[in-house]
C-alpha cells in the first residue's frame, strides 16, 4: 500500500486517460519540473500502482463488431475440472478475458466475434465443446461506457 498525494493521483487520472504523457507534459500540467514528475511516476510503477501501459485496439475497426459476455457454469466441479477448463478455454482467441467469478456461474468470458453468425460458430464449435461446460448464459453487448475508476 502506497500512500498517494494529490499529484499522484492527478498523474494517475492523466496516464489513465493518455499513457503516452510524457514526463514533461505531466510536470507542465501539474506545476511539477520535468523531474520530479518522473520521479513521482517512477515511485508509482516502483510500488506497483502503475503496472504496464497499454494498446486499446478497436475490435470493430478490425472487423470484430460483435461481443457477448458468456456465464458459464461448470458441470462438473473440483480442481482438475477448473485447470481443464481454464486451459482449454485459454486457448481459443475469441475469448478476450477469463474470470473466475463467485455466484450463479463458475465462468464469465468476453468473446468477440465478427458478427452474430461468427459468435453462433465459436459459440457450438469452440465453447461448447471445452472440457466440463454445463450450463451457459450470453449477453450480447449494445453499448459500452469505458471509466477509469476510483484513484484514491
Amino acid at each position: 500500500m502506497i500512500d498517494l498525494d494529490d499529484h499522484d493521483r492527478a498523474i494517475l487520472r492523466i496516464l489513465t486517460a493518455d499513457a503516452t504523457v510524457s514526463a514533461g507534459e505531466l510536470g507542465r500540467r501539474l506545476g511539477l519540473s520535468q523531474p520530479a514528475a518522473w520521479r513521482r511516476v517512477k515511485r508509482l510503477e516502483e510500488a506497483g500502482v502503475l503496472a504496464g501501459t497499454r494498446v486499446v485496439v478497436d475490435r470493430e475497426a478490425i472487423g470484430f463488431g460483435v461481443t457477448v459476455f458468456l456465464g458459464i457454469k461448470l458441470a462438473t466441479r473440483g480442481r482438475v475440472a477448473l485447470e481443464d477448463f481454464e486451459r482449454a478455454v485459454t486457448a481459443i482467441p475469441e475469448v478476450q478475458v477469463v474470470q473466475h467469478v463467485l455466484g450463479l456461474f463458475d465462468y464469465r468470458l468476453r468473446v468477440v466475434a465478427r458478427d452474430i453468425a461468427d459468435f453462433e460458430r465459436v459459440l457450438r464449435r469452440r465453447i461448447m465443446t471445452l472440457p466440463g461446460v454445463g450450463q451457459v448464459e450470453a449477453n450480447v453487448l449494445l453499448s459500452e461506457e469505458r471509466r477509469p475508476g476510483p484513484i484514491g
